[in-house]
């Protein structure tokens, strides 16, 4: 369970930061595959999930403590939520990352969090 959570958040805090995929002119990693989880997820859970994601991005970006990045973390997820369109939101569950205007809403909500940008 854990090992597949740990798979999870590491495959979304690829999606929601991969900047060269995108300039690739791609935005999906390669070899990726969604976690299937994603189409019944709760919002609450989703909002857990890119939360762990966002932590574990943080504190890799800061050099700091997971528990240092929750609190701006919780924000940002909480944030991004609420600016997806359902449009966004199922092609979020399908594919397990953000799309072009999604992403513009996750920057705008780690800014508005506090949150450093990913280089």
């Amino acid at each position: 369970m854990s090992r597949m959570l740990v798979r999870s958040v590491a495959a979304l805090a690829i999606g929601l930061f991969c900047g060269s995929a995108m300039a690739a002119g791609s935005s999906a990693p390669f070899g990726y595959t969604p976690d299937p989880a994603l189409m019944r997820e709760t919002p609450a859970q989703l909002r857990v999930r890119i939360q762990r994601a966002c932590v574990s991005t943080q504190a890799g970006i800061q050099g700091g403590s997971q528990g240092s990045a929750s609190r701006g973390c919780g924000c940002y997820a909480t944030r991004v939520l609420r600016a997806m369109t359902p449009a966004e939101l199922a092609a979020y569950r399908s594919t397990g990352i953000f799309d072009e205007t999604t992403r513009v809403k996750a920057f705008a909500a780690l800014d508005s969090c506090g949150l450093k940008r990913p280089s």
